[in-house]
């Protein structure tokens, strides 16, 4: 009885191999699993059409989804699920650049110190330009995490200014951390006419109507150490509300020490 019951486990489990065989063997090679369309989320023009006819089972989702964060940088992640029975949807993120660094060329930086490629002509630079890195990045390949303490340093300033509601009306021009112990960032404030006056270079900030106000833009050096960061910003922060009418009489403003230091501009 013993026997018989083994041999019937036998015969049956032969018989589900040769039955999953078969099954594998036509979900590999069927032509209804083949991919027929590539689905790619909205506004992502990548050229992923090299997957049109491959099996969909033996598609290696992961392999593929790192060979094409390789080659195509400026996306942080990509996604590629499988919908049965012969698509393929690819969802793409892109990465935020917070920055843009100075190089041989402009490269975009997100907030993970990774570098991606930048339009070649950038006539308007909206983002704050981090210089001082040359000597500290050699040949820079877009898609690269570059963790050097200048870097860091830079995007901490952006993050702190940016969280920091006393600068939503503020822009940030541009970082220099070419030496941490003399780093600076650049911001510009407004200025009234009136400091024309008092040999400020200015810019208008917008085209006026008659009979308004006349304002202007000036580019404002800040001076900090690489120290408590966040501190440094928050006091900078307070001081806006007791300066912000004199910006036109300040040279710079130095947060290296104690107490803040409100360099004003030499005597004419």
């Amino acid at each position: 009885m013993l026997l018989k019951l083994i041999i019937v486990l036998i015969i049956v489990f032969i018989s589900a191999l040769f039955i999953v065989r078969n099954i594998v063997r036509f979900l590999k090679t069927s032509d209804y699993f083949k991919i027929k369309d590539i689905m790619l989320s909205e506004g992502n023009i990548v050229d992923l059409s090299y997957l049109k006819g491959e099996n969909i089972f033996t598609v290696d989702l992961e392999k593929e989804s790192l060979d094409i964060a390789q080659r195509y940088p400026e996306y942080r992640k990509v996604g590629l699920i499988k919908v049965l029975p012969n698509r393929i949807f690819v969802n793409f993120t892109k990465r935020r650049p917070v920055g843009l660094v100075k190089l041989y060329r402009y490269f975009y930086v997100d907030e993970e110190a990774v570098l991606f490629n930048a339009p070649p002509q950038l006539e308007n630079k909206e983002l704050p330009v981090i210089l001082g890195l040359e000597t500290k990045i050699f040949g820079p390949q877009a898609g690269m995490e570059y963790n050097i303490k200048e870097l860091t340093v830079a995007l901490n300033i952006i993050k702190e200014l940016n969280f920091n509601k006393a600068f939503k009306d503020y822009k940030i021009k541009k970082i220099d951390v070419a030496d941490l112990s003399n780093t600076a960032f650049f911001m510009l404030v407004p200025l009234p006419i009136s400091d024309y006056t008092k040999g400020q270079t200015v810019t208008v900030s917008k085209p006026i109507s008659k009979g308004q106000a006349i304002t202007g833009i000036k580019e404002l050096e800040i001076r900090l150490d690489i120290g408590e960061i966040k501190d440094k910003i928050n006091i900078f922060a307070g001081l806006i509300t007791q300066v912000k009418n004199e910006w036109g009489n300040i040279k710079y403003i130095d947060l290296r020490f104690k107490e803040p230091v409100i360099k004003l501009n030499d005597a004419k």
